[in-house]
């Protein structure tokens, strides 16, 4: 069976698409360091495109902010020029997903009309609009959360919003390997370990979402140690193993304690398992993987130097250039074990003809 060969211009249009889906976790983590993610009390989808101008119109942004627990419980000495300086982050971070759906949807439909595309990747394509509009309700859930009683968004609530922008990140990805027809040219390499990897590092980013939702780096930014302890008392204590103290995080640092220790370890077992599989397959693995793995494998050791540094860096508040830098670096590393995986995907031809796979044994 004839593959469908995709024009360069498709080619493009999807990688600008990726890197627009990873500026969006990159604005969405901006907004959670900065405080910014409640600045704007309302999602207007048309109007909500223009900023405030003029003076009235920001007194009366202002004013809708003054209206928030977070501003009498966290930030009542602000002045409007803080506001503003809250307020652009999160205009930003929304403003970026209108232009990502313009860029998005526009030559979707082109693509389609012109019989550019066909009916497989159409279907892809439609899973990333669909995954992306529920990122975005999931966000303005999110936001709701913030604006009654607690001055901050739900940490469980952030981390269904960062892992639905994953789950679009990971069906573009594979978009992405399919037109690039990435698989494996080698029939004796297998992703089995890859694809347990992915799992691992998959559940390794749910726990970077409750890090961030918690704010769990700020009772423990020491390391090797956590303050001082190999496993925190907290954790030794069966008693506050209860779902209670797993949801009033704000109030007792049990679940903070749980959701870094396990990330922790999570992050360590990655780190082992990604060095051993680089130096096993590094000489075996065929040419246009290898970019791949020697990615994954530097990627992996940069990631845990960034979180190390960015939990010693900790003071009040977590570094925002360390921490932003160690959210991006986690993301391209599941990127590129995505695309490490995709590449060690069976020939196309074996998958659907078996039989073929006798002859070159």
């Amino acid at each position: 069976m004839k593959k469908y060969k995709y024009t360069k211009t498709i080619r493009i249009w999807l990688n600008i698409g990726l890197i627009m889906l990873i500026g969006q976790v990159v604005l969405g983590g901006i907004t959670r360091l900065t405080g910014s993610g409640l600045s704007i009390t309302s999602w207007d989808i048309i109007t909500g495109v223009l900023p405030p101008f003029g003076k009235q119109q920001w007194i009366e942004a202002f004013e809708l902010y003054k209206q928030t627990p977070q501003f009498h419980k966290l930030n009542s000495t602000f002045a409007l020029a803080d506001f503003k300086f809250i307020y652009f982050w999160e205009y930003l971070h929304r403003l970026w997903v209108r232009i990502l759906g313009i860029i998005f949807l526009i030559p979707f439909v082109f693509f389609i009309i012109r019989k550019k595309i066909d009916l497989r990747l159409i279907k892809q394509l439609l899973l990333v609009v669909i995954l992306t509009a529920l990122t975005a309700s999931a966000g303005w859930i999110m936001v709701m959360s913030g604006l009654v009683d607690r001055p901050w968004v739900n940490a469980y609530k952030l981390t269904i919003h960062f892992i639905l922008a994953i789950l679009t990140i990971s069906v573009m990805v594979k978009t992405l390997a399919d037109t690039y027809q990435l698989e494996n040219k080698a029939l004796y390499n297998k992703n089995k370990f890859v694809a347990i990897l992915l799992v691992i590092t998959f559940i390794q980013l749910i726990f970077a979402g409750l890090m961030s939702g918690m704010k769990a780096g700020l009772y423990y930014p020491s390391w090797p140690s956590m303050n001082g302890q190999l496993v925190p008392e907290v954790l030794l204590d069966f008693s506050n193993w209860n779902w209670h103290n797993m949801t009033n995080y704000e109030t007792f640092e049990f679940a903070p304690a749980l959701v870094q220790f396990i990330h922790r370890l999570l992050a360590y077992l990655i780190l082992i398992l990604t060095i051993s599989y680089y130096f096993k397959k590094r000489n075996t693995i065929y040419t246009r993987a290898i970019k791949w793995l020697t990615t994954v494998y530097v990627l992996a050791i940069v990631q845990i130097i960034l979180g190390i540094i960015t939990l010693l860096r900790i003071k009040e508040g977590i570094p925002l250039f360390s921490g932003i830098l160690h959210q991006l670096v986690g993301v391209l590393y599941f990127i590129s074990l995505l695309f490490l995986y995709f590449s060690l995907r069976k020939k196309t031809l074996i998958r659907k003809f078996p039989n073929l796979a006798n002859h070159q044994n």
